[in-house]
């Protein structure tokens, strides 16, 4: 596995290379968002690790600037940026996970095998069409259709949890298990990451508010009422 990490902090570098070495992954280092930029473009890299704040080009910037480009990616940020708010901003610029400073090398490690995990299994997705009281999903193109619209700007993570609830209709989940169904890691304390792709897709489709449905003390679960 070849890794790109772009970070400006040079312990947590040097952290990240003895341990990429000992699990044998090939990581390439850069220390700003510019040079991280020339790098992803000059080379193939099966994921990416961006830090947040960056000298040149922040790593919000550069993720944003390889989504445009249609490139899919994983990208993880690592940041001491843990407010909800900094993490909306994360996921919708297009990143796939989000792991907060400080860290453990075997939690991150966790989040890469689960991030290309799930980027291998939507890579092999055959052609299946979820249809549904109000849906209309492709998983091969990843389109979404609600009541014949289209539902645009679903980030990566969004589609896969929508995905999820319609194959589970009515059926409760507590935040770990989602993170370990949808997100594909045992939960390691980061259940917000949930919340907060769940409020984003309340927002983004229309009649959101009446399909997630929060079930107190336990979790979410998805439901299209009758009309």
């Amino acid at each position: 596995m070849k890794i790109l990490v772009v970070e400006d902090n040079p312990s947590v570098s040097s952290m990240l290379e003895l341990f990429f070495s000992k699990e044998g992954i090939e990581g390439s280092f850069a220390s700003d968002g510019l040079e991280g930029y020339r790098m992803y473009s000059e080379h193939d890299y099966d994921l990416l690790i961006l830090d947040w704040m960056l000298p040149g080009l922040d790593g919000i910037a550069l993720c944003r600037k390889i989504r445009e480009q249609g490139d899919a990616v994983p990208i993880i940020m690592l940041t001491a940026k843990d407010s909800e708010s900094d993490q909306v901003i994360g996921f919708e610029m297009g990143a796939d996970d989000y792991v907060t400073k400080p860290f453990s090398p075997l939690t991150l490690m966790a989040r890469i095998k689960a991030v290309t995990r799930r980027s291998l299994k939507n890579g092999q997705v055959q052609a299946n069409v979820i249809k549904t009281r109000h849906f209309q999903v492709n998983q091969e193109t990843r389109a979404v259709l609600k009541d014949g619209e289209a539902v645009q700007s679903l980030t990566p993570k969004e589609f896969d949890l929508l995905v999820f609830f319609l194959q589970h209709p009515k059926q409760v989940f507590s935040r770990e298990q989602l993170l370990e169904q949808v997100w594909g890691y045992q939960f390691y304390g980061d259940e917000r990451t949930v919340d907060v792709h769940i409020k984003r897709l309340r927002k983004k489709i229309a009649g959101g508010e009446g399909l997630f449905h929060t079930v107190w003390g336990v979790g979410y679960k998805f439901e299209e009422l009758a009309d």
